[in-house]
């Protein structure tokens, strides 16, 4: 069709003139002109083949275009390549994935926490109300070619910019190795995300013991209902080069599901060597973080090293829920003190629950994960409540040290109405003995209530 087109407006074009002088010229400059005539046709008669085979030459070109010069009579094809093509998601935030096996994906949150405490007058302590950002995080995760990840992710709540974590990851088969600041492997309360989390905050022993994010390597293997994490670790990223202490931690979790319920049993051992001032600090808030008050405190004791072992176990039965630990914190002190003065303090929670609206709490990876409300607000539900009570004790008095024992008396209000939106209401009652700062009396037996309130959001 294209040759016949081609045809018809050549001849066209060529005739009209032809007519238009047909008396005036002679019959030899007619055949003259027709000759042309028939040579440019002949000429794009070529021309049309060429970009024919061009064309055919290009459908057969699985990952590539032909580039071709119209002008030229006889063009080469030549492969350009395309780049590859990328899969956009639209979750709860964007996300790229490409087929070489990038993938690219932001995430954060934002909690706001406000509420009051209530602590004996004679302490002369400042409480009342309360609030604060308490974790305004952004984040970036994603694959690399080659079995390769990463994930980068900072607080600015207080502020400045500070790293929570910052890690390249590797995985082959089961394993999965890890180098940068991330989660030492201590307690299934403390490696479930504060998205996550029963309560505003984690159980005492927590923070009173200093688990957090230190920089170091590890290795975590995962078959079947069985997960095993090792790793050596250095300082928190804030707290180099000054401090320069290491530690090895381990933990193994055993998380077989039994007819439809969950179960999850595990042990951690922590071994630091303490290579800064050579003293360690083991203190306590009474439940809420917006508060500076700490009614539990060792002070300052002197310390070579410490060594820690922890107990974990879990049940998810339908909308109920169990969970528990213990663990032990063991310091040896310096040379001034005996071995039989090395104390050994103790923290540890119970705690059940249950929601109202059906739903099952999240497990993954041997931790609480995710819940998904059944029925989302937006979706014609409410979303998903719970409700959590919870015994949390923290012995912080043992071999001459009076760091105050605390029991504390929980409950929390959970309502998550959708995936990525929750808010929390708190009551905890304080019984404290032996507390580090007496009355005026000097009386260390006291109570305190404390009232906290979450809002969240996260991507």
């Amino acid at each position: 069709m294209c040759r016949m087109l081609l045809t018809s407006l050549v001849a066209t074009t060529m005739l009209i003139p032809v007519a238009a002088t047909a008396q005036d010229e002679d019959l030899s400059a007619m055949r003259d002109q027709i000759a042309a005539m028939q040579a440019e046709i002949a000429r794009l008669q070529t021309k049309v083949e060429n970009l024919e085979q061009q064309r055919q030459s290009a459908e057969r070109q699985p990952n590539g275009l032909v580039v071709v010069d119209a002008l030229d009579p006889a063009p080469v094809a030549q492969a350009v390549p395309i780049s590859p093509s990328t899969d956009l998601g639209f979750g709860a935030a964007l996300s790229a994935e490409t087929e070489e096996g990038w993938s690219f994906k932001p995430f954060g949150r934002l909690q706001f926490d406000a509420g009051t405490t209530a602590l004996p007058d004679g302490l002369a302590l400042a409480d009342g109300y309360g609030s604060e950002l308490r974790r305004i995080r952004l984040g970036v995760a994603g694959d690399m070619p080659g079995g390769f990840g990463y994930k980068l992710e900072v607080d600015f709540a207080g502020g400045d910019a500070e790293i929570t974590d910052a890690i390249l990851t590797y995985e082959t088969g089961a394993a999965e190795l890890t180098v940068g600041q991330h989660n030492n492997f201590q307690s299934l309360e403390e490696l479930t995300s504060s998205r996550f989390s029963s309560f505003i905050e984690r159980a005492a022993f927590t923070d009173a013991f200093g688990f957090e994010r230190r920089l170091g390597l590890s290795v975590q293997y995962g078959v079947g209902d069985v997960l095993v994490q090792a790793g050596v670790f250095g300082d928190n990223f804030d707290d180099l080069p000054d401090s320069n202490s290491r530690s090895f931690d381990a933990r193994a979790v055993y998380a077989p599901q039994i007819g439809g319920a969950q179960l999850h049993v595990g042990g951690s051992l922590h071994f630091t060597e303490l290579n800064g001032d050579d003293s360690v600090r083991y203190r306590q808030r009474p439940l809420v973080h917006f508060t500076s008050n700490r009614l539990l405190d060792t002070g300052n004791v002197g310390a070579d090293r410490e060594f820690g072992t922890g107990l974990e176990a879990a049940a998810i039965l339908g909308p109920l829920h169990f969970a528990g630990e213990a663990f032990w914190q063991s310091i040896d002190q310096s040379d001034t003190f005996t071995a039989a003065d090395d104390p050994t303090f103790f923290g540890g929670y119970a705690e059940i629950g249950y929601f109202l609206t059906g739903e099952r709490r999240g497990y993954k990876g041997g931790k609480f994960d995710r819940t998904q409300p059944l029925a989302p607000v937006g979706e014609g539900g409410i979303g998903a409540v719970q409700l959590v009570a919870r015994y949390d004790r923290l012995d912080l008095s043992d071999a001459g040290i009076t760091g105050g024992i605390q029991n504390g008396f929980y409950g929390s209000l959970i309502w998550v109405p959708t995936d990525y939106t929750r808010l929390m209401v708190n009551y905890g009652r304080l019984d404290y003995h032996d507390a580090p700062r007496p009355l005026p009396s000097g009386e260390r037996d006291y109570a305190a209530d404390v009232v906290g309130v979450r809002a969240q959001v996260d991507f």
